[in-house]
């Protein structure tokens, strides 16, 4: 793929929506481009987190361990982002990420997810946004849980 189609990738990426192009096109050359089959695994749980991920296309599994094996929590969809608790945390992966069928990831290296962040600093709201959000749905989960629901 040509770096103008990583770029209008990246674009679409509401994380990455008030990053200039040039800046994009930087991140898409310094970034590896890496594809996965339906069940390959980007990353597990306790891992050491040292990039993220952005969906390109395709869909993967959000797995955690419970005492009766994995469990899904949730989908990564096309234009999201995965693995970059991890990074901001500096904590070990919380979650193992599965392709649920074939995938394309941009995986974006810990320092220059970080350097990205230091200069686009609406990029961590956008952040701080999607992990509310995921937290909100967690909460309302264990609610329902915990209420006898599901």
């Amino acid at each position: 793929m040509l770096l103008k189609d990583e770029v209008g990738m990246l674009r679409r990426v509401p994380l990455f929506a008030g990053v200039e192009p040039s800046k994009l096109k930087l991140l898409a050359f310094t970034s590896d481009r890496v594809s996965y089959n339906a069940g390959q695994t980007l990353f597990n749980q306790g891992d050491e987190g040292d990039a993220a991920y952005v969906i390109l296309s395709g869909k993967a599994d959000i797995l955690v361990d419970s005492a009766a094996g994995p469990i899904k929590v949730a989908e990564a969809e096309p234009n999201s982002i995965v693995g970059e608790i991890a990074i901001l945390c500096d904590v070990s992966r919380t979650a193992t990420v599965r392709a649920s069928g074939q995938l394309e990831t941009l995986r974006i290296r810990k320092e220059d997810f970080l350097r990205l962040l230091k200069e686009f600093p609406e990029m961590t709201v956008e952040i701080l946004r999607v992990l509310a959000d995921r937290l909100s749905h967690t909460t309302a989960d264990l609610i329902d849980a915990r209420s006898g629901g599901h």
